[in-house]
Formats: structure tokens, C-alpha cells, sequence
């Protein structure tokens, strides 16, 4: 999957000169964590929830109402936004995506074309939600989990098994655990345990939560 396939392009540029407050409203009110800066359709820097809520006069400061409201007039996005902006192409994949926000410790990636023109911006729920669909969540079947050999053939012996039965894998997924390597599928059927006992007959170890209870008890 490719950042420019899950990107958001509906994603609130802001000018450098738009005030922190209209900025601080925007994102409460749309629940966002970040914000681009963009000018002349490129993007220039980045301001974060708390960066905003940093540079705002402190309810317990001693100055009065009106001098509050003429340090919020001057207070643009230009004097508090961060320039280590990081920016992915379309074509991304996103797993790539993800490890960059992860190492940066960012909430999302600015999306630009050849000519860093900014066409769109990837954050940690669009991130999410791919993981979701990946698995096949909120899909139809079951879901099994099952232990694996790092070995070649292994992913087609299981989907020739399960088609052999009459079955179809929606979605597929490999993780680690430590040592352990493990596939998790879903497919289509409301009862998974003819096919889980087929795996078994056949050397998979078949796994539920209660095989790491001891680890989270």
C-alpha cells in the first residue's frame, strides 16, 4: 500500500500568518494534533497542539483582558511553528510512512509531488486505520492464529489447505512475538474450527489469548 493511495487531502493547511487562537479552535473543534504550514502551496513548517498551547498567556499571568487579547493579535503560527518538517512522496509505502513518525515521534507526514508541491498529509489515525483494514476488520469470518516456521511455502501450503476445504482468506498478517513468528487470517466462515483443527493436524500450532495469559496476569 502507497501513502498517496490512504493520504488525506482534506487536511486544513494553515498560513504562517493565521493567529495561534483561530489555529488552537480549529483543532479542538476538528480534533486534530497537527497542523501544516503551507505557504505558496508548499510546506514550510508544522505547529503541534501543545506547541500552541505553550506560546498562549497563562490563565494565572497578571496581565488584564486587554492585554491578553493584543499579545493573542500578534501571536501568528509563523513565531511559534517548528521548520524540521518531514516530507514523503505518494508513492511511499506506508509502512515507511509509519516507521518515520515513529523515529520522529510526529503525528503526521506532509505528502508532496516532484516539485514539493504539498498534495496531501498522512497521520497516525489514517495509520491505524489501514492496520484495521489490512486485518480485515469489521469484515464478515473469523479470525485464527497460528505459529509458524520461518521457512519458504509456508503461506501457500496454508491457503491451498484452506481453499482445498472451500474456504477463502480475507486478510493475512505476519508479527512477531520475540522468537516466536505468528500469521494471523481471517476467512470466510462463521466457524473457524474445522479449518483451525486442519491446521493443527497439519504441525501449526494454533494460538488464542489464552496461550500468553501467564504474560499480561
Amino acid at each position: 500500500m502507497y501513502v498517496g493511495l490512504k493520504m488525506l487531502k482534506s487536511f486544513m493547511p494553515q498560513s504562517p500568518d493565521t493567529l495561534a487562537e483561530k489555529a488552537a479552535e480549529l483543532m479542538e473543534t476538528n480534533m486534530l494534533w497537527m497542523l501544516l504550514i503551507v505557504q505558496d502551496d508548499k510546506v514550510i513548517g508544522y505547529v503541534r497542539k501543545e506547541d500552541i498551547s505553550a506560546a498562549m498567556p497563562s490563565k494565572m499571568t497578571g496581565l488584564d483582558k486587554h492585554e491578553i487579547n493584543y499579545l493573542l493579535s500578534k501571536l501568528t503560527l509563523r513565531k511559534i511553528m517548528r521548520t524540521d518538517i518531514t516530507t514523503v512522496r505518494p508513492e511511499t509505502e506506508i509502512e515507511t510512512a509509519a516507521v518515520i513518525m515513529r523515529e520522529k515521534n510526529v503525528a503526521g507526514l506532509a505528502v508532496v509531488d516532484a516539485n514539493d508541491k504539498v498534495i496531501g498529509f498522512i497521520n497516525r489515525t489514517v495509520l491505524l486505520d489501514v492496520l484495521a483494514e489490512e486485518m480485515g476488520y469489521g469484515t464478515t469470518g473469523s479470525r485464527i492464529v497460528f505459529e509458524v516456521e520461518d521457512r519458504p511455502g509456508v503461506l501457500k501450503h496454508v491457503s491451498t489447505l484452506i481453499d482445498e476445504m472451500g474456504y477463502s482468506i480475507i486478510a493475512a498478517g505476519t508479527f512477531n512475538h520475540g522468537p516466536r513468528r505468528m500469521v494471523v487470517i481471517r476467512i470466510d466462515a462463521e466457524n473457524p474450527s474445522s479449518v483451525a483443527a486442519a491446521l493443527q493436524k497439519n504441525g501449526y500450532d494454533v494460538v488464542g489469548p489464552e496461550d500468553f495469559r501467564h504474560e499480561w496476569e
